[in-house]
C-alpha cells in the first residue's frame, strides 16, 4: 500500500458484514465505501463505529490504523456501540429503554475506550470461522479469489510465495550495478539462491498454518511473541493482531501488512553482496548466508504497515560471515 494510505473497517448502517477499504483521505474512503455499499454519495459521511463521531479530514488522519467505521447514507445517524445492542434486542424486549442506557453508560467515561475494545473484539470474535480450512466450509472467505485455491492454506503459501519470488528480481535486476568483471559469478550465486528456493517452495510455508502460525501476528521492534500452538495470538505495542484464516476481511485486511527485512534488502543485503563478490580474491563468498538474510524469517519479520520503518534502519551485514572456507562443490570463482 503506498505510503500515506490508510486501512480500515467499513460496515454500512443495519448491515453486520465489514469490509477491508483504504484510501489516503476521508473523501477517497467516502466515494469507495459508497461505491461497495451502494449507497448514494451526496449527503453521505462516515463516523466513528464506537461512539458515533462523524469525521473530519484531520479526524481521519488521526485515526489508528484499522478503525471501524460506518457509513451513514442522506438522514441515518448512528449513536455507537449502543445502537447494535439496541437493534438486538428489538421489539420483544420490554426493557430495551432500560438495558439500552445502561450500555451507553458502561461505554462513556474514563473507561470507555478499553471496554469498547473489548466489545469490538468480542463482536469480531464470533464472525471468525478460523478451523475451516476448504472453500465448502467457508465459502465467504474465498470470494474475490481465483477459482483454483480450494483451502485457505493454498491461498496463503501463494502469497507468500509472491513476496519471495519478487525479492529474487529484484536481486536479478541489481546485475547492472555489479562490477563487469564480477557479474558472471554473481550471476551464479543467483542461481544457486533460486535452485535453493525453488527446493523449498519459495518458503511459502511462511504463511501456511499447518506449518508456521506467525502469520498473524505482527512482529515490529518492541514485540513480545509467544507462540503455544495453533491459533494462539500475540499484539505488537499498537495493538495489532491479525489472524488471516478468520473471515475474508481479515484476509484482505492482512494482505496490507508488509514483510520488512531488519537488514535492509536494497540499502544494505545485495549490495553487500555485489561487493563481497567484486572483491573475493579467491574467497569463497557465503552466498547462503545472504540468501537466509533475503529470504527467509532470519531477517525479515511481519509488520502492520503502520509498524514498518521506513527511514535507514543501519544495519549490516556481519563481517565475519560473508565469505567462508572454501568448498569442493557449489565453487563461486
Amino acid at each position: 500500500m503506498a505510503e500515506g494510505m490508510r486501512a480500515v473497517r467499513l460496515r454500512g448502517l443495519g448491515r453486520p458484514q465489514k469490509f477491508g477499504v483504504a484510501g489516503g483521505s476521508l473523501r477517497a474512503v467516502l466515494r469507495k465505501g459508497c461505491r461497495l455499499l451502494q449507497v448514494p454519495l451526496a449527503g453521505s459521511r462516515l463516523c466513528l463505529y464506537e461512539d458515533g463521531t462523524e469525521l473530519s479530514e484531520s479526524g481521519f488522519r488521526a485515526l489508528p490504523p484499522h478503525s471501524e467505521l460506518v457509513l451513514l447514507g442522506p438522514g441515518e445517524t448512528w449513536r455507537g456501540c449502543a445502537s447494535d445492542i439496541e437493534l438486538l434486542l428489538g421489539a420483544c424486549c420490554e426493557r430495551r429503554g432500560a438495558v439500552v442506557e445502561a450500555a451507553r453508560t458502561l461505554l462513556a467515561g474514563e473507561r470507555a475506550p478499553g471496554r469498547q475494545r473489548l466489545l469490538a473484539d468480542l463482536i469480531h470474535n464470533l464472525s471468525e470461522n478460523s478451523q475451516a480450512e476448504g472453500k465448502e466450509q467457508d465459502q465467504a472467505w474465498f470470494e474475490g479469489l481465483e477459482s483454483r485455491f480450494k483451502n485457505k492454506s493454498s491461498y496463503m503459501r501463494y502469497s507468500c510465495e509472491c513476496r519471495i519470488r519478487s525479492y529474487l528480481r529484484e536481486v536479478s535486476s541489481f546485475i547492472p550495478n555489479v562490477h563487469p568483471m564480477a557479474r558472471d559469478a554473481y550471476k551464479r550465486i543467483i542461481d544457486l539462491m533460486s535452485d535453493k528456493l525453488k527446493s523449498a517452495k519459495y518458503n511459502g510455508c511462511y504463511f501456511d498454518r499447518r506449518e508456521e502460525e506467525a502469520a498473524r501476528l505482527c512482529t515490529a521492534e518492541g514485540c513480545r511473541l509467544v507462540l503455544q500452538g495453533p491459533f494462539d495470538r500475540a499484539d505488537c505495542p499498537c495493538k495489532h493482531s491479525i489472524n488471516p484464516y478468520s473471515n475474508r476481511e481479515s484476509r484482505i485486511l492482512f494482505s496490507t501488512w508488509n514483510l520488512d527485512h531488519i537488514i535492509e534488502k536494497k540499502r544494505a543485503v545485495v549490495p553487500e553482496l555485489a561487493e563481497a563478490v567484486k572483491t573475493r580474491d579467491g574467497r569463497e563468498v557465503n552466498w547462503e548466508y545472504f540468501y537466509r538474510l533475503l529470504f527467509t524469517v532470519e531477517n525479515l519479520k511481519l509488520v502492520h504497515i503502520a509498524c514498518h520503518k521506513k527511514t535507514n534502519h543501519n544495519l549490516s551485514c556481519d563481517k565475519t560471515k560473508i565469505y567462508r572456507k572454501r568448498k569442493q562443490t557449489q565453487e563461486i570463482s
